[in-house]
């Protein structure tokens, strides 16, 4: 029996107890919405000037707008790999020089041994699904419908893959889908090549929609992974042209019209009482792209870099009845997302599998005044680019702030910010603090100790 079905059945025999406590009440239903590449300025409730976004600031002020919120990687394949598992990337070979993401050619994707919050959601009666863009691998083994979610519909890996010959970054600020031959898929089954993704976030929205309608008498877990607003931009016809930000206004626009959907039809059906929305983004804006790409606000650098702008994004979590509305200002992650919702819908956590996440739910559902996660590692590829205790976070590497080309160095000295008061990280307070950079330096002796040195599994070709 392969380890993952082993643990799996582990998770659902420690579960009964649980399951026995609430069979009265159903359990929650989790709602995951990722976009790609949306950057920490670029809703309007997170301080963008120009582009609306009526649906997400309406859910910001019903829910929880979270400001201090990490992904585990600044590029899109580790990052999912961290959703997914609740682990950093560097543990389970989802990190390298060699190749940051996987590719079209790749052998490789998320370890099978590896167990994924789809599983352990599945193992406790939850239907699952994910709709859209998951980039943990395409060959079989890998597939969605083999890590744990019961349904797929969309991109195997980034929409600019599988592009023709002979294209030019020129050439993808005005693309034609047929360009990028990139399968739609159903399942197993490929529907469409190329897929028009002139169409692509309605129907993922439409897709979205009709599996909410067809489990509303059962608990569900959706993962709506959102191909945009990563490069190259496709929005669609009732969309194109009606953002003052342009092309990029257009689809945070048709992104937002996405969202209000997924909470309209929870309205309808009466499940907002019992279902937990949490929007979020894989990492920074791309901004080699110039004004095809987002912004990070206040925030220095941008997607391929570990500074704020590469690795902080925007987070809301909204559930009407189970949750207070305030603005929260304490560290979280998105690999704190599996321990948090299988907390909230009391599921144990198999004892063999170890995450680097915390649970939120203390903090997030019961409002106590509690600080769950106060550190956090931020790696580039395979090295440890910075660490942030507290407020302060200490820098050991640089590189370019848009993230391209990649050329990573050692500084000469690190350089220390307060992230408080300074979250643009302009004012180096290294030579002020030695006491902290010691406490910092400390943590990570300590958390390097813990890494182990796996074999990557993006360099397989």
């Amino acid at each position: 029996m392969k380890l993952k079905l082993f643990i799996a059945a582990l998770c659902v025999l420690t579960s009964f107890r649980s399951t026995a406590q609430t069979s009265k009440k159903r359990k929650p239903n989790f709602i995951v919405i990722y976009t790609d590449d949306l950057g920490y300025g670029d809703l309007g409730t997170f301080g963008n000037p120009v582009i609306k976004t009526p649906n997400l600031d309406r859910m910001a002020y019903e829910g929880q707008k979270w400001t201090n919120f990490y992904v585990a990687a600044n590029v899109c394949t580790p990052s999912r790999a961290a959703l997914m598992t609740g682990k950093l990337p560097v543990r389970i070979g989802m990190e390298s020089y060699k190749r940051r993401v996987l590719f079209p050619d790749s052998k490789g994707g998320l370890p099978e041994s590896e167990l994924t919050i789809a599983e352990i959601l599945k193992a406790n009666n939850y239907q699952t699904a994910l709709v859209g863009k998951w980039h943990l691998g395409h060959l079989k083994q890998f597939a969605p419908n083999n890590n744990g979610f019961d349904y797929y519909f969309g991109i195997p890996y980034s929409n600019d893959m599988d592009r023709k010959g002979g294209m030019t970054r020129e050439d993808m600020f005005t693309p034609n889908f047929q360009d990028f031959n990139v399968p739609l898929m159903r399942n197993s089954e490929i529907i469409e090549r190329p897929a028009n993704q002139n169409k692509i976030t309605q129907r993922y929205t439409e897709e979205s929609v009709d599996f909410i309608k067809r489990n509303k008498e059962k608990p569900f877990f959706l993962y709506l992974a959102h191909s945009m607003p990563h490069v190259p931009l496709f929005a669609g016809k009732d969309f194109k042209g009606k953002s003052i930000r342009g092309l990029y206004g257009d689809i945070i626009e048709e992104l937002d019209w996405s969202v209000g959907k997924v909470l309209e039809t929870l309205r309808e059906l009466h499940l907002d009482e019992n279902t937990y929305v949490i929007f979020t983004s894989d990492n920074g804006p791309w901004k080699l792209f110039n004004e095809q790409g987002g912004s990070s606000g206040l925030l220095f650098g941008a997607k391929g870099t570990s500074y704020e702008g590469g690795m902080r994004v925007p987070f809301i979590v909204w559930s009407p009845t189970n949750i207070k509305p305030r603005v929260e200002m304490k560290m979280g992650s998105t690999l704190d997302i599996l321990p948090t919702l299988c907390s909230i819908a009391n599921i144990d956590i198999p004892s063999q599998v170890k995450t680097d996440g915390y649970d939120l739910s203390p903090l997030m559902v019961q409002n106590k005044d509690v600080n769950p996660r106060n550190e956090m590692f931020f790696y580039h590829a395979t090295d440890l680019f910075a660490a942030r205790l507290g407020d302060y976070k200490l820098y050991y590497l640089k590189n370019n702030p848009i993230g391209y080309p990649e050329k990573i160095e050692k500084l000469e000295k690190p350089v220390l910010f307060n992230l408080s008061v300074d979250p643009s990280e302009q004012y180096d307070i290294y030579g002020k603090n030695e006491k902290i950079v010691n406490e910092i330096n400390e943590l990570v002796r300590k958390h390097k100790e813990g890494v182990i040195p796996v074999k990557s599994n993006l360099e397989d070709l």
